[in-house]
């Protein structure tokens, strides 16, 4: 129960911060950056109508098409939630304004608020619907994957968007996509990226001792064999922080000034002396 509470305080708390992120930022600023919320602000623009009108008028259908096409309740009451409470938020949050209007930072902060906002909701296991179900309903019939679906739809939505408000704000808007896209790789994986060394040394011992008693982290020993002598020897595998990486390199210098080091990024670590899994 305690989890099921948490999953739907995500939702409701991303739902809104995506919400109040499109009235602040995109809306006012004719920022169409792909998705149901682009079409709505299209069609506010074209038709006078409003978004969350628009948005209901989409997510909704698109939810019972999901159910009907693609096999029972499949996405659950979770989604259903972020479906419908998004554009209420929208609505409730209609005439909230920052009082200032420029395409540049609409797409920036917009892209950033979108990104923490479904980051928090995919944090959740869910969606806000919308395209995402598009897509799964398009890959279903057609065989293209869903980022290719995704893609082609918000490709659509963008290339309207230059119709109607023209190529410069068509192009704001595909800023604000990859904006988005790096937010909520962010949100999900974290700030805290962890670096991975591989350590081919003539004294595996000795580099593993030292690791384990000065830089203080685990060691893992992986069987390797060389390419071109095809001997079999450990490969050293041990993963820290970014501010202990220079400690490393100098432990492992200072026993096989010879050793082979590749250190490498890792998005993230679970585990001990890490983040809990």
């Amino acid at each position: 129960m305690t989890q099921h509470a948490i999953d739907y305080t995500y939702i409701l708390v991303g739902s809104a911060i995506v919400a109040i992120t499109f009235n602040l930022f995109l809306l006012p600023n004719k920022i169409a950056s792909g998705g149901v919320s682009g079409i709505s602000t299209i069609v506010n623009y074209v038709g006078g109508i409003e978004p969350a009108y628009t948005q209901w008028a989409f997510n909704i259908p698109l939810f019972i098409l999901g159910i009907l096409l693609l096999g029972g309740f499949k996405y659950g009451v979770k989604t259903l939630v972020g479906t419908a409470f998004l554009p209420l938020v929208v609505f409730m949050t209609r005439d909230w304004s920052v009082g200032f209007e420029d395409p540049l930072l609409g797409a920036l902060f917009g892209g950033i608020g979108v990104g923490v906002g479904l980051g928090t909701v995919f944090r959740a296991n869910a969606s806000t619907g919308g395209t995402d179900l598009a897509a799964q309903i398009i890959n279903k019939y057609s065989g293209l994957s869903v980022g290719v679906c995704i893609f082609i739809i918000d490709g659509l939505v963008v290339f309207t968007s230059a119709v109607v408000f023209g190529l410069e704000l068509a192009l704001y808007a595909l800023i604000s996509l990859f904006v988005t896209g790096k937010t909520i790789d962010l949100v999900q994986i974290g700030v805290g990226y962890a670096k991975v060394a591989l350590i081919i040394s003539n004294y595996p011992e000795d580099v593993r001792k030292s690791l384990l008693a000065d830089v203080d982290r685990g060691v893992t020993k992986l069987m390797g064999q060389g390419g071109y002598t095809d001997e079999e020897r450990p490969v050293l595998m041990c993963v820290v922080s970014q501010r202990e990486v220079t400690k490393l390199k100098q432990v492992v210098r200072l026993v096989d000034p010879q050793a082979f080091v590749i250190v490498t990024d890792a998005n993230e670590v679970l585990g001990e002396g890490f983040k809990r899994a």
